[in-house]
């Protein structure tokens, strides 16, 4: 299982629903043609009728016609035998140095760290579906990303040798392949027409129970999670658990809509939020490894971050839309391309970024090699500027300068010049040192420690000319500020 931060990988699952009375219901309202397949009628279930006991229930004062809950048992009957257990294998090594060990001196330890390394035996287990007659399987990338040998169960329990045809990290997408043929497979959807409220089922096999159907309902959409900046993940209420990871989520119409791939959880364990990588993105990445054996992803060379309300009075937007640039790579496409810290993009290609994960899921899935269009906000007033994508390159600029006492601004912070050793270490071109924070600034976030790099889109190169941006200031500011290996703009109110 996967772990990020509170984010751990588990595998999704599904979805609870229930109806308040009995309505006559049409399966063709959810199940539908589906990419030219031909689906047949199925009937629904017989729902139960309320109690004559209990009062009628007063209608509902809405405009909101009421349906009842699609039919989970069909999507099951029809699309379960596509839906495979993935059962992993592998070896790591048993650390013997006491590296990982929290009991040093025990004597037994010090007896096994002189015994030989050897490889423990790892085993690991996840879900799949079938996406091709001929035996391709789409599952996640931490599901298999360790295995030696990977074994493949069908619902009616045959067994297959798989390979490995290649996985994407970024993504966590893999894709499998089994020799087998006339395989059932899953019909696939669309995500873009999947609407928060939305009813979804998950299948898979959670601690190793084959088959296992929990239903729900979509919680959000376009979610961006820590380090899976590609991904703009659908969000459900699924009952997630260890072996679920890989299985698909399907729409109320029976298609598949998502990959069920991680929780969120304080504890370990499922508690209500799981997300589900888009099956748009995940074909994406299947079709570029069956073409070519790898996935390549674009990269614009910025580092972003998510307006507020009031970072968007700083810069003078209306609203906060668009993706913040806190920094730019030196020789990336953004660089070339004229992109400055404090622009804030506001789309990319005509589409439109209304949070700065849209940004970096258009760019992910983009290609190296591809044009990109990119409508900017700077100074109050809107630009264009044209660039071309390449492959991912980290580079980060160095200067020289002068250093300093510490001093205090009607900021509220005490700052310094920094040496050029600090300077290196901080990663940066310019900036003043944070060593004491009071007032506004420390009411806004920033910290000791923290180096100013720019104020309202002004680089600060000492401590004299911070005072002067701050003394001309309006109500609010932007503090752009590198912390550790990120930079981030902080607003500050200033009265």
């Amino acid at each position: 299982m996967k772990t990020k931060a509170t984010v751990l990988a588990l595998a999704l699952a599904g979805i609870v629903t229930g109806t308040a009375s009995a309505v006559t219901w049409n399966p063709s309202t959810w199940f539908q043609q589906k990419q030219g397949a031909t689906v047949a009628p199925i009937s629904p279930l017989a729902l139960a009728s309320p109690s004559a006991s209990l009062a009628p229930l007063a209608p509902m004062p809405s405009a909101i016609p009421l349906t009842t809950a699609p039919n989970y048992r069909a999507i099951v009957e029809r699309y379960g035998s596509a839906v495979v257990g993935v059962n992993t294998q592998g070896f790591a090594k048993a650390s013997m140095d006491g590296s990982n060990s929290e009991v040093p001196d025990d004597p037994f330890f010090q007896f096994f760290r002189r015994m030989p390394r050897n490889n423990v035996p790892v085993r690991g287990e996840g879900s799949g579906f079938i996406v091709s007659s001929d035996g391709v399987i789409l599952t996640n990338a931490h599901v298999v990303r360790d295995a030696d040998e990977v074994t493949v169960k069908l619902s009616d329990r045959r067994e297959y040798k798989a390979k490995v045809i290649g996985i994407d990290l970024p993504t966590d997408v893999a894709v499998l392949k089994i020799k087998a043929d006339n395989l059932p497979t899953v019909s696939l959807g669309n995500p873009a027409q999947l609407g928060v409220g939305d009813y979804v089922l998950a299948i898979g096999s959670p601690f190793g129970f084959e088959q296992s159907a929990t239903a729900g309902i979509v919680s959000a959409k376009g979610r961006s999670l820590p380090g899976d900046g590609y991904v703009p993940f659908i969000q459900t209420d699924v009952a997630v658990n260890p072996g679920n990871s890989g299985g698909p989520l399907f729409d109320a119409s029976g298609a598949v809509v998502g990959i069920n791939s991680q929780i969120y959880s304080q504890t370990g364990g499922y508690q209500g939020v799981s997300f589900a990588i888009p099956i748009d993105v995940a074909l994406q990445v299947k079709d570029q490894i069956l073409k070519t054996g790898k996935v390549t992803h674009a990269r614009l060379g910025v580092s972003i971050q998510e307006l507020n309300q009031s970072l968007a009075e700083s810069f003078k937007l209306a609203r906060p839309d668009g993706a913040l640039v806190a920094g730019v790579m030196p020789g990336s496409p953004a660089a070339r391309a004229g992109v400055q810290s404090g622009d804030v993009i506001q789309s990319y290609n005509g589409q439109p970024i209304k949070r700065s994960s849209d940004l970096s899921t258009l760019v992910g899935m983009s290609q190296p090699g591809e044009k990109a269009l990119l409508s900017i906000w700077r100074d109050g007033k809107q630009m264009a500027l044209n660039t071309t994508l390449k492959a991912a390159d980290a580079t980060v600029a160095e200067a020289d300068v002068s250093t300093g006492k510490a001093a205090k601004s009607s900021l509220g912070v005490a700052v310094r010049a920094l040496t050029p050793e600090e300077k290196r270490q901080a990663n940066v071109a310019s900036g003043v040192l944070v060593e004491q924070a009071e007032g506004a600034a420390l009411r806004a976030g920033i910290q000791a420690g923290d180096v100013i790099v720019a104020v309202n889109g002004t680089p600060v190169t000492s401590v004299t000319q911070l005072r002067s941006i701050v003394a001309a200031r309006g109500n609010r500011l932007a503090v752009l500020v590198q912390r550790g290996d990120a930079q981030l703009f902080i607003p500050v109110g200033m009265g």
